[in-house]
């Protein structure tokens, strides 16, 4: 078994020369010119490679998707970091990964401030005149000669380290090795086979893994790349339709912005085939106006934390559900071939179907831990039942059909005047009242830890806060109708498209907190 990612492009790419790579714009490169592209920037850093870290600094873009299959090439190990990061946290990174090489796009290189290019490895690559070309920022390179095919890469080695949010505020870094994202990519391509005539969207910035599906799956099977521009994702439709695009992935949000935009209306997505929605809860009347827009595609709901690589538990819609009734989204199904799920109680017990607990996956595709967190490895990766596995976090159950639940993160269950709440369930009502997945429930104020009262936001441009709140005085117990509920235009999103909850509460903070100087 290859466990280097990158000679599933090499395998296409001579296979396939001519065809279409990746596109942007009115950028084509095919897969021979690409390679050339990778060859090229593999060259580069095979010289420097000592950990075998190479850091990316990008959006979507060539330049990453050069600089992707290029890392692999060289033998090395993958790490995109967000663009969002604000320098002290870059900086805190740099440290920490102890990075051979940093390569940035265009995007990237605005985020080279003296700080933070002081701190960067002694190497940076920047992007040439030529798109998926490469020269020096910092440092010079003496350009190696690369092989004809990828390294040979063992299967422990890690393929690529993608970064999550933290609770102590520094995110943690997800290992994943060559065999988990090989084991992943045989496990569904039986179901979602791309060919050569298939034109993929890119939805996803490069520090989400879900981009790394996207361009896995996408040249293992010969087919094309369609990377979104910012102005794309203003009228994702629009893009669809242009590009004939046939297979999409995104989080669900991206519906409610294309209902509220006028965008997503019965057959107006013809070429679809294929459609994955994942990272968020999907609601069921979200997925059947995408069915109705997209009347020749599958749908399918994906779920699976970064930690279990990728998503690996999957749930077809068909017609009005499977759905979750707690919650009135579309079930997370059952898992992919490889994966053992189960819901334990707190004492790591199995509990019983229809018992709601955390939701834990295990399988030889497990991430290796959280680098340089030995002690937080320690407390969430396990063994279960011999194999590798990840206590996820999340709550859930198993009905009596074999079809597993979402319910929630367990840490988003919270105690409020004696009473224990689940936050999700809030959302639920607030999604079912106003029509639309862009709601979100946060705690505040707070006193330390003591949750002080509830605030929800939501976005529907015709529906009144005062009417909401009516609306969930009859749905609500009064202990979970939130003293403070408002119609935001603008609701915030982290950058892969799920509702911000964090910046929801710092808004609530800075308001209280300008009051406070006014008085």
């Amino acid at each position: 078994m290859d466990f280097n990612y990158a000679k599933h492009f090499a395998s296409s790419a001579e296979r396939y020369p001519d065809r279409p790579a990746v596109s942007v714009g009115k950028t084509t490169q095919t897969y021979e010119q690409l390679k050339r592209r990778v060859q090229n920037l593999a060259g580069q850093l095979m010289p420097v490679l000592g950990e075998g870290r190479v850091g990316v600094l990008a959006s979507r873009s060539i330049e990453t998707c050069t600089a992707f299959i290029a890392t692999a090439w060289a033998g090395g190990t993958y790490v995109p970091l967000g663009l969002t990061l604000p320098d002290e946290r870059l900086i805190a990174l740099f440290e920490e990964l102890e990075l051979d090489a940093l390569v940035v796009d265009a995007a990237g290189a605005k985020k080279l401030s003296p700080a933070v290019r002081a701190a960067a490895p002694p190497l940076v690559l920047g992007p040439s005149q030529e798109a998926g070309a490469f020269q020096p920022v910092k440092g010079q390179f003496s350009e190696v000669a690369p092989t004809d095919q990828p390294a040979d890469t063992a299967p422990d080695q890690l393929a690529y380290i993608i970064f999550t949010s933290g609770t102590t505020g520094m995110p943690k870094g997800v290992m994943v090795n060559g065999r988990s994202i090989n084991l992943y990519l045989d496990a569904i391509e039986p179901h979602y086979r791309l060919t050569p005539e298939d034109r993929a969207a890119e939805t996803c910035e490069s520090n989400f893994d879900l981009s790394i599906h996207n361009m896995l799956t996408c040249w293992r099977g010969g087919a094309c790349l369609h990377i979104m521009r910012p102005l794309d994702l203003v009228a994702p439709a629009r893009f669809i339709r242009a590009n004939a695009i046939t297979t999409w992935l995104s989080v669900p949000s991206v519906i409610t912005l294309m209902r509220q935009a006028g965008g997503l209306k019965p057959d107006t997505l013809p070429t679809l085939r294929l459609t994955w929605f994942c990272g968020e809860p999907l609601p069921l009347e979200a997925a059947q106006a995408w069915a109705a827009a997209a009347p020749h595609s599958v749908i399918d709901n994906f779920y699976g934390p970064t930690e279990i690589t990728v998503a690996v538990v999957r749930q077809r819609l068909k017609g009005e559900g499977p759905v979750t009734p707690e919650r009135g989204i579309v079930a997370i199904g059952q898992p992919i071939d490889g994966i053992n799920m189960k819901i334990v109680d707190d004492k790591g017990v199995q509990v019983v179907d229809a018992t709601p607990g955390e939701i834990v996956l295990a399988g030889a595709q497990c991430a290796s831990g959280y680098f340089r967190k030995p002690d937080l490895t320690e407390k969430v990766f396990k063994l279960v039942d011999g194999q590798p596995g990840y206590f996820t976090g999340d709550r859930g159950y198993r009905d009596a059909d074999g079809v597993f639940h979402h319910l929630g993160r367990m840490d988003n269950q919270i105690k409020f005047k004696g009473h224990r709440i689940e936050l999700e369930e809030i959302d639920a009502k607030l999604r079912e009242v106003s029509g639309t997945s862009m709601v979100g429930t946060v705690t505040w104020p707070m006193e330390g830890e003591t949750v002080k009262g509830l605030a929800c936001f939501f976005s529907a441009p015709d529906i009144t806060a005062d009417h909401m709140q009516d609306r969930l005085r009859a749905l609500l117990p009064p202990h979970m109708v939130p003293a403070l509920i408002e119609n935001v235009a603008d609701m915030p999103l982290s950058p892969n498209g799920k509702v911000d909850r964090k910046a929801l509460r710092a808004m609530l903070n800075e308001r209280s907190l300008q009051r406070e100087t006014a008085a």
